[in-house]
């Protein structure tokens, strides 16, 4: 068991939406562990420091926007003196990779400093690696491994005006997500069309597509292509009115991306598509949630940035709307929780 007390605690991991959430868990447990320290996260741009505004977990949250606010040299050194002044004791760093993130820490030093190694030659869940890291401190890799993602007042009033004015009392909501941040991990528009139109005909669902600005043009083929109406928010929503908006849902249909592992976050059960990737890693934490995969195709797993399988994309193509429609209709029958 660590002996000492750790109380200026900083975490570095300027990563995306997912990779932070699953950090959440590792959050938690340092904050449990140590319940008089100040924890401190640095991430990488401000939509996703954002996304911890009401954290209850953290004291703050620093942006290092390396492509943007931080990319001069003066303003990497003012961003190293305000890391300085914190006089941290503690640094975890899950960006070991990264260079301008070390330099970073450095102003912490001199200090105990944990860093984060990515399970080789294993298969394990990367909430449960995250926790790997704090195992010196006397914290277990089976703690708590839920996600959590906390909205606030504003943006639960959003989801609420969303839902009033386009949803009806006890009617079925369902959110597809098409997006991701590589398109071989996508399910087609079509198939997603063709899987919305049958929500709605046969569960009198409410069909509501969610996801970034970057995706607009896969929300406007899937709105296009459907015969039955739907809600587009795609764009249209910042990551924590997003979260309200899911936490309210009933079920997500979604690919490996954020809004999967926010939904988890906020108790709403996913049915997760799933090609290449392996679900063991990043799958969806928690019950209640469904991944539908077609491992029987040889090339599965992959983690290849581009398919060269003959039958292009075999690994999503593969998944119907019809297998997909049947698992949705079995998981809106037993309930939301």
């Amino acid at each position: 068991m660590e002996p000492f007390d750790y109380r200026n605690i900083l975490i570095i991991k300027p990563g995306a939406v997912g990779d932070l959430l699953q950090l959440t868990p590792a959050i938690r447990a340092l904050k449990k562990r140590f319940p008089a320290a100040r924890i401190t996260l640095l991430v990488g741009n401000t939509a996703t420091a954002d996304m911890f505004r009401h954290d209850p977990w953290l004291h703050d949250v620093v942006v290092f926007d390396r492509r943007g606010e931080h990319r001069t040299l003066s303003a990497k050194l003012k961003l190293w003196q305000r890391l300085r002044a914190g006089r941290f004791d503690l640094v975890v760093n899950y960006q070991r990779s990264n260079l301008k993130a070390w330099l970073l820490a450095a102003a912490a030093f001199p200090c105990r400093v944990l860093v984060y190694e990515k399970a080789r030659g294993r298969v394990v869940h990367a909430v449960v690696n995250h926790l790997e890291t704090l195992a010196p401190l006397g914290i277990s890799p089976t703690s708590d491994p839920n996600l959590e993602l906390y909205p606030g007042e504003e943006d639960e009033r959003f989801a609420e005006e969303v839902f009033r004015g386009n949803v009806r009392e006890g009617q079925p909501v369902v959110a597809l997500n098409p997006g991701a941040s590589n398109r071989i991990k996508c399910w087609s528009p079509a198939q997603f069309a063709a899987l919305g139109d049958r929500l709605v005909r046969e569960l009198d669902a409410r069909v509501v597509v969610v996801g970034s600005a970057g995706e607009r043009d896969l929300a406007e083929a899937i709105v296009s292509r459907m015969a039955q109406p739907s809600l587009d928010l795609v764009g249209k929503t910042s990551l924590l009115q997003l979260g309200a908006v899911l936490k309210r849902c009933d079920l997500l249909v979604s690919g490996d991306t954020g809004p999967l592992h926010m939904a988890t976050a906020v108790r709403t059960p996913v049915v997760a598509l799933f090609g290449a990737i392996e679900p063991r890693r990043t799958g969806p934490v928690g019950e209640g949630h469904v991944v539908v995969r077609h491992p029987e195709i040889p090339c599965v797993p992959c983690n290849a940035k581009k398919c060269t399988n003959q039958e292009y994309l075999a690994c999503m193509e593969r998944i119907s709307p019809d297998e997909v429609f049947r698992v949705v209709e079995a998981l809106l029958a037993k309930g939301k929780r």
